[in-house]
């Protein structure tokens, strides 16, 4: 099964309650429609038209704004928000959905269509906040094959793509800690993990290497059952007979299926590359490390990608509630 349809299926299995806070959007009411329709999610569709078996919801007119806006001055009241500021930020549809999610009014929301991404993960990062036993909040794109012609078949997990922009060793331990475990989540693989480079198994040597080797020790430490090499340039991690010949020693025991970049300039463009010149479908950047679902989209998304997008989310939903049970 291809692993969108696998994402579907889960979604589908157990609807999850979704806010998308750009329905003046067509794209984003063409979306809510059908996921509706296809049973994905149900959704929450903020200043939208009316669409039957979807909840519509006027962020600046809701019967508990007042109650919202109270939330968000106590929590950023040491940081001089007051009560009237706070009940004008709530009426900002990006932040009120986020509030709903933090109180449990729903499972997860999806912007970002019309919304920047520094505002939406802003507000992802402030209201939700991050989870406990996360080290940082961090992102991530599903790159998925096309068809039969594609280089390679199944789905890939490449962070971070869209939100760290120079991670420490620390940080780069933790991310890449959160996209096996999304790897696991969404592909429903064992996570095979590498730390790309331009250098494989000490082929070279720079400062800038000292940073991924360090992510390993603290990768191997806190994880010895988790798959996981580096440096390792990006052929070597692809394809096993090249990594055979450059890192006959490694620990990985088939094509790597999460690949973490050394930065975001070094991510960003690695996947557009792959997006744009070697065809593959690239859903995200989907946010990881948060107490609770909350994802971003392009600017430039079409209704497919925020469904399926919409569809990870309520997945990420699913297994948040797995753990807390």
């Amino acid at each position: 099964m291809k692993p969108l349809d696998r994402i579907f299926d889960t979604a589908r299995a157990n609807p999850r309650r979704i806010i998308l806070p750009e329905g003046d959007d067509l794209r984003v009411a063409e979306a809510a429609a059908r996921l509706t329709d296809e049973n994905l999610a149900r959704v929450v569709l903020m200043n939208g038209p009316d669409i039957p078996g979807v909840t519509a919801l006027n962020p600046a007119e809701a019967p508990d704004l007042v109650e919202l806006s109270t939330h968000w001055h106590q929590m950023r009241a040491a940081r001089g928000m007051t009560a009237e500021r706070a009940l004008i930020e709530m009426r900002d549809p990006i932040r009120q959905a986020a509030m709903r999610v933090r109180l449990d009014q729903a499972d997860g929301t999806v912007g970002g269509a019309v919304a920047t991404t520094a505002d939406t993960v802003r507000a992802a990062l402030q209201i939700i906040g991050k989870a406990p036993d996360a080290g940082i909040v961090s992102s991530f794109f599903l790159m998925l094959s096309r068809g039969p012609e594609a280089p390679f078949q199944g789905g890939m997990i490449f962070a971070d793509c869209g939100l760290v922009i120079e991670p420490a060793a620390i940080d780069l331990a933790a991310i890449a800690r959160s996209a096996a475990a999304s790897c696991q989540q969404l592909l429903n693989e064992k996570p095979r993990v590498a730390l790309l480079s331009f250098s494989t198994a000490g082929s070279a040597e720079h400062p800038s290497l000292m940073r991924i080797r360090e992510a390993l020790a603290l990768i191997r430490a806190a994880d010895p059952d988790l798959e996981v090499d580096g440096e390792l340039q990006f052929d070597a991690a692809l394809d096993e007979a090249i990594r055979a010949r450059k890192a006959p020693d490694s620990r990985l025991s088939g094509r790597a299926n999460v690949f973490v970049f050394p930065d975001l300039a070094s991510g960003n463009i690695g996947y557009k590359i792959a997006q744009r010149l070697g065809g593959l479908t690239a859903i995200g950047p989907i946010l990881q490390g948060l107490a609770k679902p909350a994802n971003d989209l392009s600017r430039g998304c079409t209704p497919d990608d925020i469904i399926a997008a919409t569809a990870v989310t309520a997945v990420q939903a699913g297994s948040n509630d797995a753990r807390s049970s």
